[in-house]
């Protein structure tokens, strides 16, 4: 890393590492954040998108109609940041049955991010946002995959570096802090996050300068960028501004991949954080829109399905698509202790009325099929619907 890439600000300092190279150590959170004009109309969009989409849910006969394929969704495309390839559709094929995906490891390090944040999630009356729940965190994220050899659920004890692929450290992009400042600044960022609130720091400028700090820290080997981005979700539901999980902001990190890199740099480089909020505020109206609209259409099609004339045991299958669009006639008579015949009468049904289609490759036994129309609502860009 260049001195001249990022010098000492009131953001942090430059540190040498145990080799010599230049690392940055970014300065503890301010608990009183300044920010232009600009940022507070942001803020104040943000908030409302944030707002209607909270109100939303309460609408929804049951939420988990939509948490489930929006943290899906999610996991797709936080780790597709990382460089994996896999589809929120390879992920419910491997759901329904694993040996579906010939080359499975991408698709297990998807499912692992669902694994993780759903722990995550089973946790928050437990235990709050933490150094001990980012680790154990961690640990569901990194199990049984790439990066498994990289010390999970524990905070690194070497130095690590942002680049290119395969890049040395000396040719590093960015140093994060050497380990005993990088425990030190842990440390910082723990009591920011347990720290009283006479501050009232809107709680999305708070996501925004959690995520960045967490990031500047880097403080695992590996999975530190999906990790940072998956407390956005918790913290925005530990701070009681939604009561589901359906507000992600990767789709638009990942559409916007560059900038998104680049603003978190900025933040190092310059110790400004403006350009930071309002990307990161224009991203949380955009993504709490296109969550709110994808809920309406989703709400619609559950009660077009609930209205069909069929039999209660189609019934009980359509409403199972909403968890998973692809199905079985096994994975039917299995989750709903029915016999074999009924479930294929009820998926029979289904296909007849144009909610089912065989999904290809044809099979004689076993075959899969799919609610293709709910899954485009779940996966699809909007303007794509």
């Amino acid at each position: 890393m260049e001195k001249e890439n990022i010098k000492s600000t009131e953001r942090g300092h430059l540190s040498r590492t145990a080799g010599g190279y230049l690392a940055f150590v970014p300065a503890p959170l301010s608990t009183k954040p300044a920010y232009s004009s600009e940022v507070v109309s942001l803020l104040s969009l943000a908030d409302q998108a944030v707002g209607n989409l909270n109100g939303f849910c309460y609408r929804l006969p049951n939420p988990q109609l939509l948490s489930g394929a929006y943290v899906r969704r999610e996991a797709e495309l936080s780790s597709r940041i990382e460089g994996t390839q896999s589809t929120v559709s390879d992920l419910y094929l491997f759901e329904l049955e694993p040996n579906t995906i010939p080359e499975a490891a991408d698709v297990r390090e998807v499912n692992n991010y669902v694994r993780a944040l759903e722990y995550a999630l089973s946790r928050k009356n437990e235990l709050p946002v933490s150094l001990r729940l980012i680790r154990e965190i961690h640990a569901q994220l990194m199990e049984g995959v790439r990066g498994r050899d990289k010390t999970p659920g524990e905070f690194r004890r070497s130095q690590n570096w942002i680049g290119a692929s395969g890049c040395l450290l000396e040719e590093a992009r960015f140093v994060p802090p050497p380990v005993d400042e990088m425990n030190d600044a842990l440390d910082k960022l723990e009591k920011f996050l347990y720290r009283p609130r006479p501050d009232l720091i809107p709680c999305l400028i708070e996501c925004a300068m959690i995520h960045y700090q967490f990031e500047a820290i880097h403080p695992f080997l590996d999975g530190n960028g999906r990790i940072g981005r998956l407390l956005i979700t918790l913290l925005v539901m530990e701070r009681k501004l939604l009561s589901y999980p359906l507000l992600y902001l990767s789709a638009y990190f990942e559409r916007n991949r560059e900038e998104y890199y680049d603003h978190l740099m900025e933040v190092s480089q310059t110790g400004e954080w403006d350009n930071w909020f309002v990307f990161f505020l224009a991203g949380v109206s955009y993504q709490a829109i296109d969550a709110a609209t994808r809920a309406g259409k989703i709400l619609d099609m559950h009660g077009k399905y609930m209205s069909i004339n069929m039999t209660p045991t189609a019934r009980r299958v359509a409403s199972m698509l909403f968890m998973n669009p692809f199905i079985t006639i096994k994975r039917a008579a299995d989750k709903l202790s029915v016999k074999h015949a009924s479930a294929g009468a009820a998926i029979r049904q289904l296909e007849e009325k144009g909610v089912l289609r065989p999904f290809p490759p044809m099979r004689e036994r076993g075959q899969i099929y799919v609610a293709r129309e709910l899954l485009d609502a779940y996966t699809l860009p909007m303007n794509q619907q």
